[in-house]
């Protein structure tokens, strides 16, 4: 970094939030039983910046840190890198603030997340093949013109403004013990664990922050361990949201002060949270945005007393949305893929359908072969695909199949 930034403390969060306010709305505060008993606890509460304007938090940090441009900053423009919330956040604060935007971005972002980003009024520049090569490209215009850039999450003004939704969630319900909050390169876990931490100290109470990212990119794990900020090489996840290689200088350093636990999620979790808070929640919710969701199903969070979480985004491409519910339905047992070994004679067909329906499944698609070549010259494959009610129902149905004589495997080969 070529500048050394401080971490906000308290008054700063405080003086961010009527900052915020003028483009923020005040997200709701939902409760969910559903989690609250599998968590043991007596409440957890779901802060749904998923519908906050821009779709995310970002608008948050993106405004509070415009807002505290200079005159002949502002005359210069700002420039982003980003592609996806952070890219919204910048475009909408700086036409709400009069300020020319240019963003980067990589030429694969997906196609509703550009669009909004030029009808927010933002310069879209569609360069580079990964985000490397799409920042580099942002830094060379930021030398070149003069614009001032505005990082993602490693300023103390993005992550004052971040810190406000903490601010919002202990107004509401000052009764929160435990929050646990998504992590790409840690602005919003950094904004909320200080902010809420340190609100909580000069109550005289304690205050628990569990950070969850996922385990294909999670540089802050290594990171705590290393005592620095560390590199690592991501893989593929659909919490792109999330995908970050390495946390920010400052970042880290607030992480590491205030941050109590880190764990992870994969994209199975990630799947299945989405589809829960679809189902009992009502919300879309993006997969990064998921990701504390993710882990309270996955067992990952020992919490005590109301615990929270924060639905940080909801801009998921429609496309994405059908696959990851298919996928989360799976991850549930609530879509299953049977191989049934059947004798080549008429009427076997019939009668594994009758057993499936009277096992109180449906079959959704049906596969009938004789030609594949592990199979006995005097035998066919039936490959079912059923909907389910979860585990036990789906293994309810597998073993009423081989109760009646068949040879069954679930999801694989023989």
């Amino acid at each position: 970094m070529t500048e050394q930034f401080v971490a906000p403390g308290l008054e700063e969060f405080e003086a961010a939030l009527p900052i915020v306010h003028r483009v923020t709305q005040r997200t709701p505060l939902e409760t969910s039983r559903f989690l609250a008993e599998i968590l043991d606890v007596p409440t957890v509460y779901l802060k749904c910046e998923n519908l906050q304007r821009t779709g995310a938090y970002k608008l948050r940090g993106a405004y509070n840190r415009l807002s505290q441009l200079t005159e002949e900053e502002r005359a210069r423009g700002v420039v982003a890198a980003s592609a996806g919330n952070h890219a919204q956040g910048v475009a909408f604060a700086a036409r709400e603030l009069g300020i020319k935007a240019t963003i980067f971005t990589p030429l694969g972002v997906a196609l509703p997340k550009l669009q909004a980003t030029r009808n927010y009024g933002a310069d879209v520049v569609l360069e580079g093949q990964i985000f490397d090569e799409t920042n580099v490209a942002a830094q060379t215009f930021v030398r070149e013109t003069g614009a001032t850039f505005i990082p993602p999450f490693d300023h103390p003004a993005v992550i004052a403004g971040q810190g406000t939704v903490a601010l919002e969630m202990l107004e509401v319900a000052p009764d929160i013990e435990t929050i646990v909050v998504p992590i790409g390169g840690g602005g919003l876990i950094s904004g909320v664990a200080a902010a809420a931490k340190l609100r909580a100290e000069r109550e005289g109470r304690s205050m628990r922050i569990i950070g969850v990212q996922a385990e294909n990119a999670s540089p802050f794990v290594k990171s705590i361990v290393a005592g620095h900020p560390v590199t690592v090489k991501t893989k593929p996840t659909i919490a792109d949201g999330i995908a970050v290689a390495r946390p920010g200088d400052l970042t880290f350093e607030m992480v590491r002060d205030y941050v109590d636990e880190i764990v992870t999620v994969s994209d199975d979790d990630l799947a299945r949270a989405i589809v829960v808070l679809l189902e009992r929640a009502k919300l879309v919710v993006e997969p990064a945005g998921a990701a504390g969701v993710a882990a309270m199903l996955a067992g990952k969070i020992n919490a005590s007393g109301p615990t929270a979480t924060i639905l940080s985004g909801g801009n998921i491409d429609p496309l994405l949305l059908q696959r990851v519910i298919g996928h989360g339905l799976a991850a549930s047992a609530r879509y299953m893929k049977l191989r049934i070994l059947l004798p080549d004679i008429p009427g076997q067909l019939v009668r594994t359908a009758s057993i499936v329906a009277e096992a109180n499944a449906n079959v959704v698609e049906v596969i009938h072969t004789r030609h594949a070549t592990e199979l006995p010259i005097s035998e066919v494959e039936l490959e079912l695909h059923i909907e389910t009610r979860g585990h036990e129902h789906g293994e309810a149905v597998a073993q009423a199949l081989r109760d009646a004589g068949y040879t069954v495997r679930v999801g694989e080969r023989y």
